[in-house]
């Protein structure tokens, strides 16, 4: 029965994951709830993660939407900040890990509202003095807590008048490569409790192979609006945790 629940949670959490981001809205307080301990939950995230994000984007990427040269240069600064992330993750509290995300979660909100960028734009991904710190911080957030890393990277994409499609295929080979890094990290100090990491990475397979094939289906003007929900939830959900 637990391996059912915690395969339900991997497909709703990566669907939603994919969509939009805050995937972690469903899955971490879902295991927390189910009696994880909070290192082991975000283990078992990042593991089930690593995973389903490259199944996803390899369903982009064989469709041309998403250059091998993009993907190369955000894999390369996502994979740097999730292996830092994921060594930050093991010296802080579970309480200065929610600090952080609600921080961070907050000023990606507020500045949705400053940004044009809706998602409608023809331009390819280029690194310069705005992406690369902005990657390599969503790396260090990713392998230090999650929830939201990918609704943060879909912000900055928007912002560089990025397509819909585009911007998600770059998200998940950014969450496969934080995630990844992270990974190795937990794997390497025990966190991960593998019986429940595989039944959530089957479901987040599914589930993001699911979020692929409805994101075609959004119109570019939905996605924001889209977003800031998701961030509201996210903001709420982590302050909640905190508080209590």
């Amino acid at each position: 029965m637990e391996f059912l629940i915690f395969f339900i949670i991997g497909i709703a959490g990566n669907m939603v994951g994919t969509l939009v981001g805050g995937g972690g809205l469903i899955s971490l307080p879902m295991m927390l709830l189910m009696g994880l301990p909070i290192h082991s939950a975000i283990g078992a995230n990042k593991v089930s993660n690593t995973v389903s994000s490259l199944s996803s984007f390899l369903v982009i990427f064989t469709k041309k939407e998403v250059s091998a040269k993009e993907a190369l240069s955000v894999l390369v600064f996502c994979l740097g900040g999730g292996i830092l992330g994921g060594l930050t993750a093991s010296f802080l509290s579970g309480e200065t890990l929610m600090v952080i995300a609600i921080l961070l979660l907050s000023f990606a909100f507020i500045n949705s509202f400053m940004g044009k960028g809706n998602f409608d734009g023809t331009s390819t991904f280029q690194l310069n003095r705005k992406t690369v710190p902005s990657l390599l911080g969503i790396g260090i957030y990713d392998g230090m807590f999650g929830p939201g890393s990918s609704t943060l990277a879909l912000y900055l994409y928007a912002s560089e008048k990025i397509a819909y499609i585009r911007a998600v295929g770059l998200a998940r080979i950014g969450v496969f490569a934080s995630c990844f890094g992270a990974s190795i990290t937990y794997i390497s100090t025990g966190k991960i409790m593998w019986p429940v990491t595989i039944a959530l990475m089957i479901g987040a397979i599914i589930g993001a192979q699911l979020g692929v094939r409805l994101a075609r289906k959004l119109k570019s003007e939905h996605i924001k609006p889209l977003l800031r929900v998701v961030t509201v939830l996210l903001i709420v959900q982590i302050i909640w945790d905190y508080v209590k």
